[in-house]
């Protein structure tokens, strides 16, 4: 293992109120506090306990990535810690008329049992029997139990329900900051996953947009000409791009959206586009269709997966997709996908200097269309040019 760091180094201590996640999803760690019930958290915290249990293997577990940050082995031990703790104030909760908890001070905590020199052999039998224990307590709280109060002593009041979800937070979040917890595109693919089925029932009308792009794609392909789309969703594009004319190759990342399509009669393959081989054995696709789906990738992933789409296209051929329109990066929970989506937001000069890089020409991109939620869009379409990316 590599070496301990100093203990006496000062740790920035977290003075946030962080009750404000009950309320609403976090931005850092994408945690939503209305995905879960309580009835959800003995897996959820089974499983957060074998993903630490990871990172307790890692060869530089007692790394400090900067001075004033914890280890992933110190966040380990405030883990294991924590669920000690709840347990203790479930436990009164369920026995005791509204108690007050005992104040607790977790950075002293960190200082006082030495965190940076604890065996990480040791640190992951006792957060996963900790886990189990206070898992265990979750497990038996029926809806009675779930109303029952307590009182931090700083004056904040949780039910065994509220507090459990609070407590839930604070493990994801702390793997979020190891890096552990699963990444962006992955909790979006679970998000869809859950809730394909109610995502394709609330489809929006085609805007005319689209139409019109479909119509304006067909046209320069010729019937019959082959589209791969990327993130067929739940289908409705691929039907108004057949009605067009073309045959389309109907692929998505989602499980969910792969079963409900071949429920359906279609043929859909389950394709990552980052990863997985795009080739077909008829030879080069005619076209790309990526309709608000590409919007999911991560900005440094982005060229990769264009690129890919470029070498699978063949010379001439077309790309559209959409892209919503801003700056950074984000988590939104809207409509009927119930638990936060990551979204990637592009400027029009950055994401043209992206596509062209990738292997496409003749790069047009619209921007300021309006969407169903007043948010700004860019629609772009390409060429697929003669030098290979």
């Amino acid at each position: 293992m590599s070496s301990t760091p100093d203990i006496t180094s000062e740790i920035t201590p977290d003075t946030k109120d962080w009750t404000w996640v009950l309320e609403r999803p976090c931005p850092d760690c994408g945690f939503d506090p209305s995905a879960q019930g309580l009835a959800d958290l003995p897996g959820l915290l089974h499983d957060t306990a074998m993903t630490w249990s990871e990172v307790l293997r890692r060869p530089d577990v007692g790394e400090r990535p900067s001075p004033g940050v914890w280890s992933p082995l110190e966040y380990a031990c405030h883990v294991r810690d924590v669920h000690v703790l709840f347990a203790e104030r479930v436990r009164l909760m369920l026995e005791e008329d509204r108690p007050v908890f005992a104040s607790w001070d977790q950075d002293v905590t960190a200082v006082e049992s030495d965190y940076p020199s604890q065996d990480p052999a040791v640190v992951v039998g006792d957060l996963i029997d900790a886990a189990g224990a206070v898992a265990g307590l979750y497990a038996r709280v029926d809806e009675r139990g779930a109303a029952r109060r307590g009182t931090r002593s700083n004056g904040d009041q949780f039910t065994v329900a509220s507090l459990g979800s609070y407590h839930l937070h604070d493990v994801v979040h702390h793997l979020h900051d190891v890096g552990a917890w699963p990444d962006e595109v992955l909790r979006t693919v679970g998000a869809y996953d859950q809730d394909a089925a109610a995502y394709a029932l609330a489809a929006p009308p085609v805007p005319d947009s689209v139409r019109a792009d479909v119509a304006a794609l067909a046209d320069r392909l010729g019937a019959g000409a082959r589209v791969l789309e990327v993130g067929s969703g739940g289908g409705r594009d691929a039907l108004l791009l057949e009605a067009a004319g073309l045959v389309v190759r109907r692929t998505d990342v989602t499980p969910g959206f792969v079963t409900l399509l071949r429920e359906q009669g279609h043929t859909c393959d389950l394709l990552d586009p980052l990863v997985d081989d795009l080739t077909s054995p008829e030879g080069p696709y005619d076209a790309v269709w990526a309709n608000a789906s590409l919007l999911h990738a991560r900005r440094a992933d982005l060229p990769t997966v264009l690129a890919r789409l470029a070498t699978v296209t063949r010379v001439g051929g077309e790309l559209r997709a959409s892209f919503k329109e801003g700056d950074g990066e984000g988590w939104s929970t809207h409509g009927s996908v119930t638990r936060p989506r990551h979204f990637t937001y592009w400027r029009p000069g950055p994401l043209q200097v992206v596509v062209e890089a990738a292997g496409w020409t003749d790069v047009v991109v619209r921007s300021g269309l309006a969407g169903s939620r007043d948010e700004s869009w860019i629609e772009l379409s390409a060429t697929r040019g003669t030098v290979s990316p």
